[in-house]
């Protein structure tokens, strides 16, 4: 996004700490923001450090839809153990229950966008949560495999508008500095909620409707914490609230003297962009995939969120206690807790690393590891009792390839390890890198192109959880692997390629490095060289790293 000529490079749209706001704190004036509907003259109310409290409150009320989403993909492994109990389930629907989700969040990800631009982030996100509670109170209810669709189907159209909207949400609020770390939060909150899936499965043992049904709880907690969130600063101006986006800046931590300045900036871009985003779609469409530097940022994008299901990664979110009890494992819940749990603390690796490695960086360093890792699953899986769909329902028996000099009771050990392996590379890259798309886009088609992207997401999603089982059947555990580990070695060739360092940049100097080009070689070479401004952009103009 381009910057008005008029305009300081060095205004940052969050500047935390700053002399200002601290005299502002000793004469007792509030600044951090108050519910969302704030009149630009009300009382802001105070703490002891309002602009970090105001934007982490903001940002963790927000990425609460990320836990839920993470509680959905990891109940399923163990709910999908205990169905058959209930009610009688066939392969197939196994498969159309775990991607009904996907196919639904596919749906709702393109209509986000524009929702989010019409009525806001807030709204989106609120919507999101009543339709998590509803999703979950059907499943818990359900009598059947179709009723246990709709509800998946419900919950899914709940994930898509929230993954969409809140990336945007939280790109839209951070400072430049710390924004990779702060839409990583979401990740965090994703890979939590995996956890709390696989305990909440665990303790629930094979009663699955409980542990259904509280996936309610968070969205019912988020719904109240939604009274402190507030619009971002960018929507506001775009939307002609000035006053009101004056009071959100201020309660993120803007110094007084730059407010005007960063309104002026925001409103700047807006008009050069060619308006205030209520025109049509199909302009706002022309613009995205007509104009390079557009085009260029949708295709990172989607490719990135692409190569984040492809990968595979969700079948073991989805089928880690199936296949883990097909191999031997005595407590297969307990033992994908294994695999959550490390996918939780390589994110939180991930959230210190983002922004100090940087974006790229960090995708070439950790996809080798997730080839090596599912190398070695295919390696076991080649010497482990093969099984397919048929084996999943416990329809047919397993069927004994092993080596006589090697131990079955250390293969699944290895198959673990390697897999722990896979997950830990992949939370440090995949996992959440691709979730920083609402950089790379301009204000005017941010809302779009981050709606397209996780759409890519949702239909990767969908491909992957419905043909995991038929491909377990017709190829075998180890050449399934195989395949995903082939998706992850191309994807690294891909990276190198296409993918700029973003790391550090204005969401305005993006832009510009993706404007004549591709603009790996130009960001990698100031990266390098310690500089966080786009290439065309003067030194003695840049944001403080």
């Amino acid at each position: 996004m381009s910057d008005s000529q008029h305009v300081s490079a060095r205004a940052p749209l969050i500047a935390h700490e700053s002399a200002d706001q601290r005299q502002e704190q000793e004469q007792g004036t509030p600044s951090s923001p108050s519910a969302h509907h704030a009149a630009a003259d009300g009382p802001l109310p105070s703490s002891p450090n309002p602009s970090q409290f105001s934007t982490y409150l903001l940002i963790t009320t927000a990425s609460i839809s990320g836990l839920l989403f993470g509680f959905d993909t990891g109940i399923i492994s163990s709910t999908l153990l205990y169905l058959p109990s209930s009610f009688p389930v066939s392969t197939f629907a196994k498969s159309l229950i775990t991607s009904a989700t996907a196919l639904f969040a596919l749906i709702a990800s393109p209509l986000s966008a524009p929702a989010a631009d019409s009525l806001g982030r807030r709204p989106v996100i609120v919507v999101s949560c009543a339709l998590f509670v509803l999703g979950a109170l059907i499943q818990a209810v359900a009598p059947g495999v179709a009723v246990m669709v709709l509800g998946r189907s419900v919950v899914g159209l709940a994930i898509g508008g929230a993954s969409s909207v809140v990336p945007l949400y939280i790109a839209e609020v951070a400072p430049a500095r710390h924004r990779g770390r702060l839409v990583t939060v979401q990740s965090l909150f994703i890979t939590g909620g995996q956890v709390v899936a696989y305990l909440v499965g665990w303790a629930c043992g094979g009663r699955w409707r409980l542990a259904v049904g509280v996936g309610a709880v968070p969205a019912v907690v988020q719904a109240v914490m939604m009274g402190w969130l507030v619009e971002t600063p960018r929507f506001l101006v775009m939307k002609g609230s000035e006053e009101r986006a004056r009071v959100v800046l201020r309660g993120l931590g803007v110094e007084n003297v730059d407010v005007d300045v960063v309104v002026e900036r925001i409103r700047a871009e807006i008009k050069e962009e060619g308006g205030s985003g209520d025109d049509g779609w199909r302009s706002r469409w022309n613009d995205l995939v007509k104009t390079g530097g557009n085009r260029r940022a949708l295709t990172i994008a989607c490719m990135l969120q692409g190569l984040q299901q492809l990968c595979g990664f969700n079948v073991l979110m989805y089928f880690s206690a199936t296949i883990f009890a097909l191999v031997g494992f005595t407590s297969p819940v307990t033992t994908s807790l294994s695999i959550a749990l490390t996918n939780f603390l390589f994110t939180l690796f991930a959230f210190s690393l983002i922004d100090a490695i940087g974006r790229r960086r960090i995708l070439l360093i950790s996809m080798p590891f997730m080839v090596i890792g599912l190398a070695l699953c295919a390696l076991c899986f080649a010497y482990l009792p093969q099984m397919g769909a048929g084996q999943a329902d416990g329809a047919v028996a397993l069927r004994m390839r092993a080596s006589p000099d090697i131990s079955l009771s250390t293969l699944p050990a290895a198959l673990l390890i390697s897999l722990i392996l896979y997950v830990a590379a992949y939370a440090l890259g995949l996992g959440c890198v691709p979730w920083q798309q609402s950089e790379l886009f301009p204000l005017r088609v941010r809302s779009l192109g981050s709606g397209l992207a996780t759409a890519t997401n949702w239909s990767s999603n969908f491909v992957v959880g419905i043909t995991f089982l038929p491909m377990m059947d017709a190829l075998g555990s180890t050449w399934t692997f195989a395949l995903y580990g082939c998706v992850c070695f191309v994807g690294w060739f891909l990276v190198y390629g296409f993918y700029p360092e973003t790391a550090g940049l204005e969401l305005e100097d993006v832009g510009k490095l993706l404007s004549s080009g591709w603009g790996v070689n130009e960001s990698v070479s100031s990266r390098n060289k310690g500089y966080t401004q786009a290439p065309d952009q003067d030194e003695d103009e840049a944001d403080s790293p």
